[in-house]
């Protein structure tokens, strides 16, 4: 069945190619013969009829660093039926990406294939869906009261505590109990007791990478991407400098992979990023999982490809 590609991303002229997963879907789409639409940032909205309609331009893509794409002249038209449109902004999740896709929602309605589901973006907390899968995570508390995030902190010896909305790194705090800036930490990041946070017991396997495992449909791919601290920082986030290096999947990879991924696939998450440290999980990664540049590089894999086939089979 023929079918369009629209995306719905961050600026496409500020995305380092590189790195980007949007891209490598874009340019497997583009290989496919498929039509490329780029919905420009902020241009969902709902018509008089309560339709889903979007301002868009055609696109164009090249694996060029210096000239990746070239946008065509500007449009507006109803998603539905013809189209699979890919949800691939980055956070935070705020009020206007829940806005959109609630728009999604209603292109989904008309008959358009919307990856990731809109629902399931709406529901999966990218740290709190981890611990819908309690016997794949570590110790864990999420709470706004410092009190208690503190308790939690003297109990591990030891934790990592993030804001619910971060992504790349952002705001991520290890500390320790007896840590004179704890009070200040949790201070900050609840606002004082106001907002929901997360604590994990620090995990030291850390310094070995925190592990993006990749799954299509529910399917691990068989590689991760183990992401490595590098100098005195502990954060393996690529976007704070991470060095990427893939590995295959071990055993207990493959074991968290199958608790999570027959759920994920129930709830419409077609594409997603488990983060795994050691042997836990500790977040799953639903709105715009990245690292399939650096996988395909290193292994000679079709991410996107499998994706495709997986969108494919669906429709």
């Amino acid at each position: 069945m023929s079918y369009e590609v629209v995306v719905v991303m961050d600026p496409i002229g500020s995305i380092k190619i590189a790195k980007d997963s949007t891209f490598a879907m874009l340019l497997e789409a583009q290989r496919r013969g498929l039509k490329l639409w780029y919905v420009i940032p902020g241009g969902l909205s709902v018509d008089g009829e309560g339709r889903a309609q979007a301002r868009l331009a055609p696109v164009a893509v090249r694996d060029d660093p210096d000239d990746w794409y070239t946008l065509g002249p500007e449009t507006r038209r109803a998603l539905g039926g013809g189209d699979v449109v890919l949800m691939r902004r980055d956070p935070p999740v705020d009020a206007d990406y829940l806005h959109d896709t609630q728009i999604l929602g209603l292109a989904r309605r008309a008959g358009a294939q919307v990856v990731n589901d809109p629902q399931g973006l709406r529901d999966l907390n990218e740290k709190l869906a981890a611990l819908e899968f309690p016997q794949c995570c570590p110790p864990s508390l999420v709470s706004r009261e410092a009190a208690a995030l503190k308790a939690f902190v003297a109990e591990h010896g030891e934790a990592v505590v993030k804001p619910l909305d971060g992504m790349g790194g952002r705001s991520i705090f290890r500390t320790r109990a007896g840590d004179p800036n704890l009070n200040v930490i949790l201070e900050t990041l609840t606002e004082g007791n106001r907002q929901l946070v997360v604590a994990q017991k620090y995990l030291p396997e850390i310094v070995d990478g925190d592990k993006r495992i990749l799954l299509v449909d529910g399917e691990p791919v068989d590689y991760c991407l183990a992401r490595i601290p590098q100098g005195d920082e502990f954060r393996g986030n690529l976007a704070v400098g991470g060095r990427g290096e893939g590995r295959p999947l071990s055993d207990r990879d493959r074991w968290i992979a199958a608790q999570v991924g027959p759920e994920l696939r129930r709830r419409g998450m077609l594409f997603v990023g488990l983060d795994v440290i050691g042997d836990w999980l500790t977040e799953v990664n639903v709105t715009s999982p990245t690292c399939i540049r650096e996988l395909d590089a290193q292994f000679g894999l079709n991410i996107a490809g499998l994706m495709f086939d997986a969108i494919e089979r669906k429709r």
